[in-house]
């Protein structure tokens, strides 16, 4: 690709471990206790960034935070309250997680409240309270691009998704055993895999890198075997996710190993998708 005018080459060929080095980075998760939000956490962690963990539990966030592994004397931890299902909250949040942290240059927006109805139960109040995930991922974003603007400096912000953000869901892997997968889910996570194309496009000459990441079937302990076992059946790889397979992708999505990436849906989900 011919060089751009004005554009310089660098003069030094980062190496692999310089490109997934978060030393000296501070990362902002919410929901950072649940499954997937504390395997992420310590990917970010051990990968040498100082991580913030949010949950609407300020002690439950505070002994996240001081379980999480410290790479090098500079890497400090912090557990906060934080509800971006309360957007006009925010903006004294995210001012408290700055004030304790010292900055933010990553944010990693995984906070979620389940909804347990399906589309033949959701009533009006249930969808609209469930689509309000993504405008506390926006208000979220958003203050990060500001205060990255502001610091003039750059920013990385990955948004999460779900393969259900692409497709549906499979009627049979359900039936009999629970409710289907919400059709509010659904809409809130293609929505949240659009928004991500759209920020980053508006947000890229602002040094501000946004793209999304869309787990597949991660399932916890605690979801019926029944369901598992159908689910696995129509994996290509026959097998469901484990937490800890989502580490590399959160931390190269976070790193300047993604340094030339914005916009993107980084989907894993052991071959869902690919059928």
């Amino acid at each position: 690709m011919p060089q751009a005018a004005g554009e310089s080459r660098p003069t030094h060929e980062p190496t692999i471990p310089e490109l997934f080095d978060l030393t000296g980075k501070v990362v902002l998760i919410t929901g950072g206790t649940g499954h997937l939000g504390s395997a992420m956490a310590r990917a970010l962690a051990e990968a040498g960034a100082s991580v913030v963990i949010t949950s609407r539990d300020a002690p439950r966030a505070e002994a996240a935070a001081a379980a999480l592994p410290r790479r090098g004397e500079t890497a400090t931890h912090h557990g906060l309250a934080l509800d971006h299902m309360k957007p006009d909250e925010l903006d004294d949040a995210f001012s408290r997680v700055v004030d304790r942290a010292g900055r933010v240059d990553i944010l990693v927006n995984n906070g979620h409240e389940a909804l347990g109805n399906d589309l033949t139960s959701v009533t009006a109040e249930q969808f609209t309270r469930h689509l309000a995930h993504a405008t506390g991922y926006f208000i979220l974003a958003r203050l990060v691009r500001d205060y990255a603007v502001e610091r003039a400096g750059p920013a990385s912000i990955i948004l999460l998704g779900s393969m259900y953000g692409l497709v549906g869901s499979y009627p049979d892997a359900y039936e009999g055993i629970c409710s289907a997968s919400p059709v509010a889910y659904h809409t809130l996570k293609g929505g949240i895999v659009q928004m991500t194309r759209h920020l980053a496009a508006y947000w890229a000459a602002d040094g501000v890198r946004v793209n999304c990441l869309s787990p597949g079937p991660f399932p916890p302990e605690r979801a019926p075997a029944a369901m598992v076992e159908r689910l696995r059946a129509k994996l290509p790889m026959k097998r469901m996710g484990q937490a800890h397979e989502l580490k590399g992708a959160v931390v190269f999505l976070a790193s300047d190993a993604s340094s030339f990436m914005t916009g993107q849906n980084l989907v894993i989900d052991g071959g869902w998708t690919a059928w």
